[in-house]
């Protein structure tokens, strides 16, 4: 086992694994907790001065992943700001090869980073959307009428 955990890729698998365990568990304890009942605004506030400082969200959830997706789109345009500067700096090389390696690098890492970006944006929707759900699920064969 030691001279598996030596290998820093698996020490880093191992780890996310062991928090992505914890994760679950301590959802699964914490399953009956309503989102629901996380508003923001109270009758008794004023809720035109909340609503216009938190940009009109009324729950804590819609207002994090408000928070979350600008934060990610800002990410998102950061890395298509650095998609371009390595393709410029790939062209205008001239034959460098140490210029070629860095924008190399620099297309790869941007490039990496727009699928983690992604991948965060529809992990960050798909909880938060499953937490104002509360976790119900409907059989796809049945309609309902209203």
């Amino acid at each position: 086992m030691k001279a598996i955990l030596k290998s820093s890729f698996l020490r880093e698998v191992a780890i996310f694994a062991a928090l992505l365990s914890l994760a679950a568990l301590v959802s699964t304890f914490f399953a009956d907790i309503s989102f629901a009942a996380t508003s923001l605004i109270d009758p008794s506030d004023n809720p035109a001065a909340i609503s216009d400082a938190t940009g009109g969200e009324s729950s804590f959830k819609a207002l994090a992943q408000t928070l979350l997706n600008y934060a990610l789109s800002f990410l998102g345009f950061v890395a298509t700001i650095m998609v371009i500067y390595g393709g410029v700096l790939y062209v205008t090389s001239a034959g460098d090869t140490a210029n070629v390696d860095k924008a190399k690098n620099i297309l790869l890492y941007a490039v990496v980073g727009i699928v983690l970006i992604l991948l965060s944006f529809a992990i960050v929707n798909t909880v938060l959307g499953a937490a104002s759900s509360g976790g119900s699920s409907s059989s796809a064969g049945t309609a309902t009428s209203i």
